[in-house]
């Protein structure tokens, strides 16, 4: 990451600074320290409310995204719920499916000659038997053909008679498999929106990632900022108190100067004072400083 800052702006100051510099030249630094602290801390400030944002919107996306995973796992949860029931039904197809053909097999409708048929070769050997003379071995081989073409045609006809109920249980079990379907295809629908869900919440991560990257690089820039900040305040408070032990021995030295001009005046008094007992004549001067020291 490129520094935020021009370090070029940035002021410094050493002890020696410190020890050397006037007081004049410390107050324009602390200053010029000063200044440049608040600079920064307006910079930091900038810094941290771009972080803020931005972590603001990562938390958008990470709830968009939650709140994308969420109807994901709902429709998941449907998608289960409708395979299950498909499953199911499917299952109960199937077995009806199973019966009818176990009954198809049982009753054998397809196998042999058709009832038309049959009816057609019967009428043609009893009119040979009505209109042709015959042996007595031919007539019975004639009648047992016949007979036996009966049992067929009334055992096709008995047959036939179940045909409704395999008519009822194919309907029953088509509805059934198209009831599965139904189910099948709601799993379909809803796995695709589900999957949509799914790539719309990796999507909104993603960003919610960038975005996070965006702020984290603006607090390492808020981090820069603030503790050159932070840097400029302490060295501003360390000439503040610089400043604060030259103003001490200024005072300390000017309270020595009168204590020593004081001092000086009270050696003169006393001077005057012994003049004065020895009956010397004393002017206004000296009087008015035999009244300031309290001798007078």
């Amino acid at each position: 990451m490129a520094k935020v800052l021009d370090e070029s702006n940035n002021v410094e100051i050493t002890e020696e600074d410190l020890e050397t510099k006037s007081k004049g030249e410390l107050i324009k630094l602390a200053g010029k320290l000063r200044d440049r602290r608040n600079e920064l801390n307006q910079l930091a400030s900038e810094k941290a409310s771009e972080r803020d944002e931005l972590n603001a919107k990562t938390r958008e996306k990470v709830d968009e995204a939650q709140e994308h995973r969420e109807k994901r796992d709902q429709l998941n949860e449907e998608v289960q719920e409708h395979k299950e029931k498909r499953n199911e039904l499917n299952a109960e197809a199937n077995e009806l499916f199973d019966n009818l053909e176990e009954m198809k097999d049982d009753l054998k409708l397809d196998e042999g000659k058709q009832i038309e048929e049959l009816e057609e070769e019967i009428e043609d050997l009893e009119f040979k038997q009505q209109t042709e003379v015959l042996d007595a071995e031919d007539e019975r081989e004639l009648i047992e053909k016949i007979e036996d073409k009966r049992e067929k045609l009334q055992d096709k006809r008995e047959k036939l008679e179940h045909n409704d109920e395999l008519d009822e249980l194919e309907a029953e079990a088509e509805e059934v498999r198209a009831e599965a379907s139904k189910h099948h295809q709601k799993v379909t629908e809803l796995a695709d929106e589900a999957q949509k869900h799914h790539n719309k919440m990796i999507e909104a991560y993603r960003e919610a990632d960038d975005i996070r990257d965006d702020a984290d690089e603006k607090h390492e820039e808020f981090v820069e900022v603030q503790e050159a900040a932070d840097q400029h305040h302490e060295d501003f408070v360390r000439v503040q108190k610089r400043l604060r032990e030259l103003d001490k021995k200024e005072e300390e030295k000017e309270r020595e100067q009168r204590e020593e001009k004081q001092e000086a005046a009270r050696e003169e008094a006393e001077e005057i004072y012994q003049k004065f007992k020895e009956g010397e004549t004393l002017d206004t001067e000296d009087l008015m400083k035999l009244q300031k020291t309290g001798l007078l």
